[in-house]
């Protein structure tokens, strides 16, 4: 007998998240305005259900076949390359989503929405 399971993409997301954000060099994520909408419909759905939203702001994850795609937008220090912490972020977020959840994860895309000045 096989047991088979799904992992929400509110899940995932979180997930994906959780590992973005302890990635050296991300300073937050921050969804752009497509991402906003995504996060909005996702809390309000989660809360007329009686639970509490998955801090997952600024990821959107998207399964297919038991594939994941998921798509990051952060803001990264200036004391850091951007492109660098681009790819540390989708090494992290393929790794630990992978480890997390068992799914493969196809592609995972970042978007740099600013590099935050260090401070004076």
């Amino acid at each position: 007998m096989s047991v088979d399971y799904v992992v929400a993409d509110p899940v995932i997301a979180s997930v994906a998240a959780r590992a973005a954000i302890a990635t050296p060099g991300v300073v937050r994520l921050e969804p752009g305005l497509r991402g906003l909408v995504t996060a909005w419909t996702r809390a309000a759905r989660q809360r007329w259900k009686g639970l509490d939203p998955a801090p997952a702001d600024g990821v959107r994850v998207r399964t297919a076949d038991g594939r994941v795609t998921v798509h990051v937008d952060l803001v990264t220090a200036a004391a850091d390359q951007a492109a660098a912490v681009g790819r540390a972020v989708q090494r992290s977020v393929t790794r630990f989503v992978s480890e997390q959840t068992g799914l493969v994860v196809d592609e995972v895309s970042v978007s740099i929405m600013d590099i935050e000045p260090a401070p004076r």
